[in-house]
């Protein structure tokens, strides 16, 4: 197992966005854990950070040493009205970087930010049902098994799952909207 490694949790900042896009490319283009295919540059991430940031959502980073070990953030779940009090996490992790507890404490960050806000439902949409890292840490975090959409992208030549994964938010499915901000 990799030792532990020493880092900083933060807000993401502009400076932090061509690593963040090189980060993700490495996902983009040897893993279905996204169904993207073609790379975003540093300027496409940077409007996708500021859609987010304009919502009032947090966007985090793991950093060491100007180095950025892995970043996530929370999004709309869907634009419809009636979804708003729900989100959608996203989370990358370095490939080096993998194993060394930043998943789960960017994860665990991430949620405690979306708690202090109005919504009330976190959803993953995890790419391949076999990324069993990324479910592990979900399910560890207590997200649950909501289902899964077989076969649903097609990436390097295979069809390819989406695994929903659900966390309540807050103070729980018994708290109605009336008690959140609109």
């Amino acid at each position: 197992m990799p030792a532990p490694a020493a880092f900083t949790l933060r807000d993401a900042l502009d400076a932090d966005l061509p690593q963040i896009a090189t980060l993700y490319s490495h996902y983009v283009l040897g893993s279905s854990a996204t169904f993207e295919e073609v790379p975003p540059d540093a300027t496409m991430m940077a409007e996708r950070r500021a859609a987010v940031l304009d919502q009032g959502l947090p966007w985090l980073v793991a950093e060491e040493a100007g180095s950025i070990l892995g970043y996530c953030y929370a999004a709309p779940y869907r634009p419809r009205a009636a979804y708003r009090y729900t989100l959608e996490d996203s989370i990358y992790i370095a490939p080096q970087a993998l194993g060394l507890g930043i998943g789960r404490a960017l994860l665990t960050e991430l949620i405690a930010r979306c708690e202090r806000g109005p919504w009330h439902q976190l959803v993953a949409v995890i790419g391949d049902s076999a990324n069993a890292g990324s479910i592990a840490l979900h399910a560890s975090l207590g997200f649950r098994h909501a289902g899964t959409l077989r076969a649903v992208g097609y990436k390097f030549g295979r069809w390819v799952d989406t695994v929903q994964m659900q966390l309540t938010l807050g103070k729980g499915e018994a708290g109605g909207a009336e008690q959140a901000r609109a």
